[in-house]
């Protein structure tokens, strides 16, 4: 692909519209670690949802669902859509208790919620191992994305791509500390949808004028595209989805539910993520419970309200707005890249080992006219530095708060943490980059964070409701995820990915329980503490409650836990209705059952989202009105 002056004017416009006012925060970055990595506690809902949502728009997460699509069709990105009820469980039941707990980061939380060297050797050791190795390998997925995008699009070898995407995100993220991270992300999340509607939309064009003839437009080109994927399908060959232009009995592409007669395919992409992923395994950006850089978000919010509002945002935004422009280009590249033989056919200067069925995203985007080339570059740039940024700020201040400062050095100045700070990005990268040589695929990646994690969710939801959830079960749910994603797959090599999480999701999950009842408890004074602070509702606290002396009006009052599941359910609802609805109007073209369902979907959204709108509100008073009475007893002392 050939960039004109025209498409590298609006890659430099791009560039500097989204980085340059960033420059402006390093001096208040620089003001004290809280500022570097927490933003002093003062950003409003609306930036810290938009935030959220640019973060998890990476340069890889396009290309991921393209391959879900080509692999398993719509249905296979119910591996991300169950976590719906993760994320909207996060909005309604533990944003404000995030908020309420006033930890810098969600590592911090482990020495105010559990007691002793247990409590401490925790936050230690996440904070390396999420901060620097756990992050660094999803720092590496991203920069393989952009390696694969770079390689079929121009040819380039993955270290320039490295190269380039390293200086401009280390500068940064060491110049401008989170609040420099937040303003890009603001910036670059508009930039970045624009691109993708763009993409789609001439997808829709080649495919039209392949399908139909010269001169036919989008829509020509979608009406022609449903009706050419109605009579494809994926099927399975001894148990491997491969695409087949033949009917029979396989999971149509089309389809947003999964064909359940293919019971191995069906227990991967729905059943397992919809009944046990979702609370069961710890991802980043969808945390049972919260946590890593959407937990860093809610704490850096003004207050319990910005939290809630800012997390319920990014839920709707992240899985609304933004799957059917990644979905409908995945759909176009099986017209046009139906094998990878034909990607390699028509890339031959790319590393043949870079491409899969993840490169067809990139490769669709040859079809682009002169100046959206140029957006798509910028909108390509802005999803990998949203994401990237993030993470180096995020890891940094865990290795940084949670494990220099906590344990190494004490008692140093603030400019000299930040600058420890600015050091361990450039660290951080470097490592990330070496790691991302290593890797194929994005699903390969994903099913090893999926693995890494299988067990442990449960647990960041527990010890918000449970006092027994002690700092020793965490310790065990870590060590037996980890374990099990070794052993299970050498005891277990013919058995699907999906059976062997489900052993390791029981094992790992039975042992911390177990754990819970014969370990070491936490110290009753650290938890009276932490539950005058933070009020978690439940039964789990009866005893807990009674000793700290809260009231059970109160700690009605200050949860509101009916309303919440109310919200929960009706947040679900309304995601999931709007997103099939889209995708149903989108199908409808010439099928009056696509067109009713549609209509359908609509309605239930309307209610829903009226219920959820009420919810919302009365929480939102609520949350005002708790910080109203936490502020005067603070003057009262």
């Amino acid at each position: 692909m050939q960039l004109t002056w025209i498409d590298w004017a609006i890659v430099i416009a791009s560039i500097l519209i989204c980085f340059v006012p960033a420059l402006f925060y390093a001096k208040r970055s620089s003001e004290s670690t809280s500022e570097f990595f927490a933003s002093g506690r003062s950003v409003p809902w609306w930036l810290a949802g938009l935030s959220m949502v640019a973060t998890t728009f990476s340069s890889d997460t396009p290309n991921w669902v393209t391959e879900q699509v080509r692999k398993y069709g719509v249905a296979g990105n119910w591996q991300w859509w169950a976590f719906v009820l993760t994320g909207v469980a996060t909005v309604f039941f533990f944003a404000r208790l995030w908020r309420r707990s006033g930890v810098m980061t969600d590592l911090e939380f482990y020495e105010h919620r559990y007691s002793g060297k247990a409590a401490s050797l925790v936050r230690g050791f996440r904070a390396v191992y999420l901060g620097f190795f756990f992050n660094c390998f999803i720092m590496g997925m991203v920069t393989l994305a952009a390696c694969k995008i770079a390689n079929i699009l121009f040819g380039m070898p993955a270290w320039q791509t490295i190269v380039i995407c390293g200086v401009l995100n280390v500068v940064f993220a060491a110049h401008s500390g989170l609040w420099g991270v937040l303003i890009i992300d603001m910036i670059q999340f508009f930039i970045k949808m624009t691109a993708v509607f763009a993409a789609a939309w001439f997808s829709l064009v080649e495919v039209g004028e392949r399908l139909v003839g010269k001169g036919a437009g989008g829509w020509a080109g979608l009406k022609a595209l449903v009706e050419k994927l109605s009579t494809q399908q994926v099927v399975t060959t001894d148990g491997v989805p491969v695409m087949s232009v033949i009917n029979g009995s396989g999971q149509p592409f089309l389809d947003m539910l999964p064909n359940f007669t293919m019971s191995e395919l069906a227990l991967m992409i729905f059943i397992l993520p919809i009944a046990i992923g979702w609370w069961a395994n710890w991802y980043p950006g969808a945390e049972p419970g919260g946590g890593s850089y959407i937990a860093q978000r809610m704490l850096a919010s003004k207050s319990e309200k910005d939290s809630l509002g800012g997390t319920l945002f990014f839920n709707i935004a992240h899985y609304v707005l933004r799957p059917w422009p990644w979905i409908i280009t995945a759909l176009c590249s099986i017209i046009v890249y139906p094998d990878l033989a034909s990607i390699k056919s028509a890339f031959p200067a790319a590393d043949v080992a870079l491409i899969g069925h993840d490169s067809a995203f990139p490769a669709m985007l040859k079809f682009l006219p002169v100046g959206f080339v140029g957006l798509m570059v910028g909108g390509l740039i802005a999803a990998n530095s949203s994401t990237i940024l993030t993470h180096l700020n995020w890891g940094s201040s865990y290795l940084v708060h949670d494990f220099y400062r906590r344990f190494i050095n004490k008692d140093a100045t603030e400019g000299h943490y930040i600058n420890v700070g600015r050091l361990s990005t450039v660290v951080l990268y470097v490592f990330a980059a070496v790691l991302s040589l290593f890797m194929t695929s994005a699903q390969q990646a994903f099913e090893v964070l999926l693995s890494i994690g299988a067990g442990t969710g449960l647990i960041y939801i527990a010890r918000w409701f449970w006092w027994r959830v002690s700092a020793w079960c965490e310790i065990v749910a870590m060590v037996m995820s980890l374990v099990t994603s070794l052993a299970v797959p050498l005891l277990m090599p013919d058995d699907g990915f999906a059976t062997r999480t489900i052993v390791q999701v029981a094992i790992t999950t039975l042992a911390w329980l177990i754990t819970a009842y014969v370990g070491p408890e936490t110290d009753r004074a650290t938890l009276i503490s932490f539950y005058r602070k933070v009020k978690p509702v439940g039964p789990g606290w009866t005893d807990i409650r009674a000793a700290a002396g809260v009231t059970d009006a109160e700690v009605a009052q200050e949860n509101r836990i009916g309303s919440a599941l109310l919200g929960w359910i009706s947040g679900c609802v309304v995601i999931w209705s709007s997103l099939f609805a889209i995708g149903n109007f989108l199908y409808s073209s010439g099928d009056p059952t696509r067109l009713k369902m549609a209509w359908i979907l609509t309605a239930v959204f309307a209610v829903s989202g009226y219920v959820l709108l009420k919810v919302t509100q009365q929480l939102w008073a609520d949350s005002t009105a708790s910080q109203a009475r936490e502020d005067d007893r603070l003057k009262q002392g």
